[in-house]
């Protein structure tokens, strides 16, 4: 007796077409899987065993061979355990219905029970592509199965609704969810709770604006974490390929919210310095996403900074430079996105005082130079704005004057993305700091004086050709918030303020 069931799989953000094929021939009872499957695949047939006992259902005392095809891409979870009851069923005739071009996803409870699981939003996606007419998944899985639409999705809870519906004794009908209106933003933070730093507030303004990473340098309590928890709030909104793509990167990590359809709100992500550098690029015998790729369309946070173990810190190298980031392990090599902007935060020595106007800094030169070079060259270059804080004076921390607020900053972010998003239409770049080399020549044109400025300041600064040109999408999009076609030589100064700290903290 045979029978065959389609059901679907994930590598990486790729979902891919799975054949599960079941096989009942004489022999000592036996259930073998086949098909390269990890082992939580080989678990399924104690579950499956259990589901068709524990719902009187007739097991067939035979030898069992289930193949998962295709057999050299390797299978891993138990999102096989439902197309394994079905197709075991299938071929000992005790499901009726027709089960062609339907595909079956979901895990087993002992009595029958299913339970959600990671990367349906994909694996729907894929049943589209491959023009699969149904698809069964989890009751859990209902909200982020109902965003795909031109399939008919099927919410079940146990196995008996599944065989039911194909007897026809009880019918289900498709998930549907009424799409929502827009949600609107609540935020319980805003930057008019920030008191004074009126000059690193326009530098995180610039830095959502163009999509900029940054680097934040400031003695303990100067509000540099307050700084970066606030700048979601400023941020555009997401478009809706942007809420897909990083939905579907939840979905695969398992981190989705029950009852959550789509990721409306640009992630925040704040990982510990004790991350590890699989935690934080992304771990496993299949990679699954690490904080770099849950950070995508939205801030990755890194407070501490040097503090990061270096083999963490350098892994950002890849991701800033190619908006990807390729993870090779012994089960194969797979590519997440990571369109992110990186906010880092340290103090500029041990005890954090160094540089400070208030108060002394007691560090040995030879701490604050091992300190400072947990920091790598390389790795500093890569980050665009460099911001200093210091202190704040008593009147503007008592002042009731209410600071400029989220809300306002929002308003001009949003409009100089209009203007990137209209400028880069059809290129795929989403915003100045993704800018390509050839691009960034092609966009940021200087007029004379403001050219003379940049190559004095080349010279004087010894920049790279790497920070030239990240000084040039810098100025692009200061330009873009005065809403000045052209970079004038004040956007070229603003630009040029914010890469010098490398050079007085680390003398590069």
């Amino acid at each position: 007796m045979y029978a065959k069931v389609l059901s679907l799989g994930i590598y990486g953000m790729d979902a891919f077409s799975v054949i599960v094929e079941a096989d009942l021939s004489q022999g000592l009872p036996r259930f073998d899987i086949v098909g390269l499957p990890d082992a939580g695949v080989k678990e399924s047939k104690e579950r499956v065993r259990s589901s068709i006992k524990n719902r009187h259902f007739q097991y067939p005392v035979s030898r069992i061979t289930v193949n998962i095809a295709p057999a050299d891409i390797k299978k891993e979870g138990s999102v096989y355990d439902l197309p394994i009851f079905i197709a075991l069923l299938k071929a000992t005739k005790q499901i009726k219905g027709n089960i062609e071009n339907c595909a079956f996803i979901g895990e087993l409870s002992l009595d029958g029970e299913i339970r959600g699981c990671r990367g349906v939003l994909p694996m729907l996606l894929k049943a589209r592509e491959e023009q699969i007419k149904t698809v069964f998944v989890p009751l859990e899985n209902r909200a982020e199965a109902s965003v795909v639409d031109g399939i008919d999705v099927y919410a079940v809870s146990n196995v008996i609704e599944v065989i039911q519906h194909f007897s026809d004794v009880a019918p289900l009908e498709p998930c549907y969810l009424p799409s929502q209106p827009q949600e609107q933003r609540e935020y319980f933070v805003d930057f008019a709770d920030v008191r004074g730093q009126e000059s690193a507030k326009r530098a995180l303004e610039i830095a959502a604006a163009g999509g900029h990473n940054c680097l934040m340098i400031g003695p303990p309590g100067t509000g540099k974490s307050m700084l970066a928890k606030r700048i979601p709030t400023i941020l555009p909104e997401m478009t809706f390929d942007e809420k897909l793509e990083t939905t579907k990167i939840y979905s695969i990590a398992g981190e989705l919210q029950k009852g959550e359809r789509l990721i409306s709100m640009r992630p925040f992500r704040s990982p510990h310095h004790t991350v590890s550098a699989q935690g934080f690029t992304g771990g496993g015998n299949i990679p699954k996403p690490g904080e770099i790729s849950l950070a995508h369309n939205g801030v990755l946070f890194m407070d501490e900074f040097p503090e990061f173990d270096r083999r963490t810190k350098e892994s950002l190298r890849q991701p800033l430079e190619d908006g990807k980031i390729v993870i090779t392990r012994t089960g194969g090599t797979v590519s997440y996105p990571s369109n992110l902007m990186v906010v880092a935060a340290m103090n500029p020595c041990p005890c954090g005082y160094y540089g400070s106007a208030s108060k002394q800094c007691h560090c040995t030169q030879a701490a604050i130079k091992r300190y400072k070079d947990k920091v790598s060259g390389p790795l500093l270059d890569r980050i665009d704005i460099h911001i200093e804080l210091d202190t704040v004076d008593y009147d503007k921390l008592s002042s009731t004057q209410r600071a400029e607020g989220s809300f306002e900053i929002r308003k001009r972010v949003n409009k100089a993305r209009r203007i990137q998003t209209e400028r880069f239409a059809g290129t795929g770049i989403s915003c100045n700091a993704k800018m390509s080399p050839k691009i960034t020549r092609e966009v940021c044109v200087l007029g004379d004086k403001a050219a003379a400025i940049m190559k004095k300041s080349f010279e004087a600064l010894d920049l790279s050709p790497r920070a030239y040109d990240k000084i040039l999408r810098i100025a692009r999009t200061v330009a873009d918030l005065d809403g000045s076609e052209s970079i004038e030589s004040e956007h070229i100064f603003e630009a040029i303020g914010y890469r010098s700290l490398d050079r007085k903290y680390w003398g590069k």
